[in-house]
């Protein structure tokens, strides 16, 4: 999908929460007892503002196909959050081109390190996140959807 253009946008701009509102309809979709957005839109916009955060928007042409975000967790740590890519988007390398994205976002907020969660169901993105150079990791928080762990050193 080398035609999908990628760059930072405020989380709380319409196309964003569009975008944040599609990957969590998908999520409520895909796990087995749904998905509660509950405060989720106004919290991302919180936590994906600079200095600390980024939230980054693919667009190919004027439609928006995917998004992500990171936030700094600590001084050399940042975790990618709500990283999705549109059904119609998938299988052309648009999402590793998202994740290294924020993988370079999260390097420029001084983080030598990422970590993320993920939910079991999600095995395209397990997948993906094992070719990235992810690996698993113990539990670091309390998501009641997440089930797996990752992290991956930026050095």
């Amino acid at each position: 999908m080398s035609d999908a253009v990628i760059g930072a946008a405020a989380a709380d701009a319409p196309e964003a929460r569009w975008a944040m509102s599609e990957y969590f309809a998908e999520l409520d979709r895909r796990f087995t007892h749904g998905f509660e957005v509950g405060d989720a839109l106004d919290d991302a916009a919180a936590a994906f503002r600079p200095p600390d955060g980024v939230f980054l928007l693919a667009r190919r042409g004027e439609a928006v196909v995917g998004c992500g975000g990171v936030q700094r967790v600590d001084a050399a740590t940042a975790e990618i959050k709500r990283m999705w890519v549109s059904p119609d988007a998938r299988g052309m390398g648009l999402g590793r081109r998202l994740l290294e994205a924020l993988e370079a976002q999260a390097a420029g907020l001084g983080a030598t390190r990422v970590i993320l969660d993920t939910n079991g169901v999600l095995a395209e993105a397990i997948a993906m996140y094992g070719r990235a150079g992810y690996e698993r990791i113990d539990r670091y928080n309390h998501n009641p959807y997440a089930q797996l762990w990752f992290a991956k050193s930026l050095r």
